[in-house]
């Protein structure tokens, strides 16, 4: 054709096919997002026939996770954060350490090197907000206080994630990554100490504009643009909200895409438009999400299920099991409820955004094999695929105890 049409061709490829499997995945009683996530290893480049354009596919997933993150946080106001800080804060960095500290384990014993081994149980360690979110609306649960403390809980995660991947790079001579790949790690502008003061300094001024500044300014506009009587006008804000405010936190304070929409949606909250702006954006958060899970099946290769099988396994029983335990006896161990306990344990069995994100740093840095990669593809996409097997076990096992909050 005249000129290229990559990106026609891969969203069209992707909704087509997520539609006809996630039809099949319906009628066989399966999670509509399993089909999603085999439309996308159908389309990916490890199995044969027509591949779409992955790196399109990861930019258009991206955009799904801005707008999913800024609908949870119309949703989720800034009392909600504060009110399970006592829980989300020192839960989530104690549950990261001790995932880590598993997959990490696991790694030594396979006779991989250290900063392998942690950028491996790093990736485990940190839950897919995104999928969080589906399991959470799908239930009815965001509003409520196990709901609040999971997303919390995640937010705690995401931030912990920010912060390694700004010290990753500087760290990985000090981890092994020219030894392992023979990939020459420049040095690093500042000191680590630094470096960890910037991160920090860069994440609080974002936080505090949005706080100070972004709570009046940006619901002003809002209202603003409700007055001139234009839907159009008022989708077009809400849309640019979420993806200016995403991008603008990411070039000017250096957090993620998904934190700054995050926030995005926690200020426009103050608005009296705020249920009208998470309407509206409704369907376009539906079909970025499909996006996302597409794009994650894309990055598969499936071949590492048949050639390490024990592997794959071991990775997928650390997500569902070894972390969602250490979640449910934290949970227990502040005094919350069993009920509370196995709310945030279920939402925690399954690892998504950041895991990609960190994975593909660390093959870029030399740290991380692709071997390793492939197996936190698989665990993410298993993990993803059973996590709403692992709720309905859990109304399954609240009804026969009558568990009650």
């Amino acid at each position: 054709m005249p000129h290229n049409i990559s990106l026609i061709t891969t969203i069209a490829s992707a909704f087509g096919l997520a539609l006809l499997i996630g039809f099949i995945a319906v009628r066989l009683k399966l999670p509509a997002l399993v089909g999603y996530l085999i439309a996308g290893i159908l389309i990916g480049p490890a199995t044969p026939g027509f591949v779409a354009d992955v790196n399109l596919a990861g930019q258009l997933a991206e955009i799904g996770v801005m707008l999913l993150m800024f609908g949870v946080g119309l949703h989720f106001s800034l009392e909600d954060l504060l009110s399970v800080k006592r829980i989300a804060l020192p839960g989530a960095i104690v549950q990261i350490v001790v995932a880590t500290a598993m997959g990490a384990g696991v790694a030594y014993w396979w006779g991989w090197d250290l900063g392998a081994g942690i950028v491996f149980g790093l990736a485990l360690s940190v839950a897919s907000t995104v999928v969080l979110l589906r399991a959470l609306e799908s239930r009815t649960e965001l509003d409520s206080e196990n709901g609040r403390i999971a997303v919390g809980w995640l937010v705690v995660e995401d931030l912990v994630m920010v912060l390694v991947l700004v010290l990753l790079p500087p760290l990985a001579g000090l981890l092994g990554a020219e030894g392992a790949n023979h990939v020459a790690v420049p040095a690093p502008h500042h000191s680590l100490g630094v470096t960890i003061l910037i991160t920090l300094a860069q994440v609080v001024a974002f936080i505090a504009f949005m706080l100070i500044v972004g709570r009046r300014l940006f619901p002003w506009i809002l209202a603003q643009v409700e007055r001139t009587g234009s839907q159009e006008l008022f989708t077009l804000c809400v849309v640019v909200a979420a993806i200016g405010i995403a991008y603008g936190s990411a070039m000017l304070f250096g957090v993620s895409f998904a934190l700054g929409a995050f926030f995005a949606g926690m200020v426009l909250r103050e608005s009296e438009l705020s249920l009208r702006a998470a309407q509206e954006t409704l369907p376009l958060r539906d079909a970025f999400a499909v996006l996302f899970f597409v794009s994650v099946g894309m990055l598969f290769d499936p071949r590492i299920l048949l050639a390490q099988p024990w592997q794959v396994l071991t990775v997928v029983l650390i997500i569902i099991f070894g972390k969602s335990v250490a979640a449910f006896l934290l949970v227990l161990a502040f005094r919350y409820p069993l009920n509370t306990a196995l709310t945030v344990s279920a939402s925690l069995a399954q690892i998504g955004e950041f895991s990609f994100i960190l994975a593909g740093l660390g093959v870029s840095l030399g740290l991380l094999s692709m071997e390793g990669q492939n197996l936190i593809l698989a665990g993410a996409i298993i993990s993803i695929a059973l996590n709403s097997l692992v709720f309905k076990g859990l109304d399954l096992f609240k009804h026969s105890k009558a568990i009650k909050s």
